[in-house]
């Protein structure tokens, strides 16, 4: 298995992607893969990128300038959700009674 992949990789790997998505998307930036002397080397994770962005353009009909702004919240949001599991694991090491107090403050939180 390769760590880096070209255009016709990626091409062959997703159905729905074509080069001119591959354009659109490394254009709109939403998606930042390395050049080389032969063109663009996608990782594994631009490719999972370029599959999202196939399906958000096909089964919700986002133009490419809504998907920059798309991609990005998506991009919060999994990086929110790193911060909350390392406050998770943080308050797991804590003394029953702080994480008494914590989940008393949490409810009281969420009622008012």
């Amino acid at each position: 298995m390769t760590d880096r992949y070209t255009e016709d990789q990626a091409v062959a790997a997703i159905a729905r992607l074509t080069r001119t998505r591959i354009t659109a998307f490394v254009e709109a930036e939403v998606v930042t893969p390395e050049r080389s002397e032969t063109g663009y080397m996608f990782r594994q994770i631009d490719l999972a990128r370029m599959e999202l962005l196939c399906e958000l353009c096909e089964e919700f009909g986002l133009a490419d300038d809504a998907l920059g702004v798309v991609i990005g919240l998506i991009d919060q949001m999994h990086g929110l959700r790193g911060e909350l599991r390392a406050v998770l694991a943080a308050i797991e090491n804590e003394p029953a009674e702080v994480r008494a107090r914590i989940a008393f403050a949490l409810r009281a939180a969420r009622n008012s």
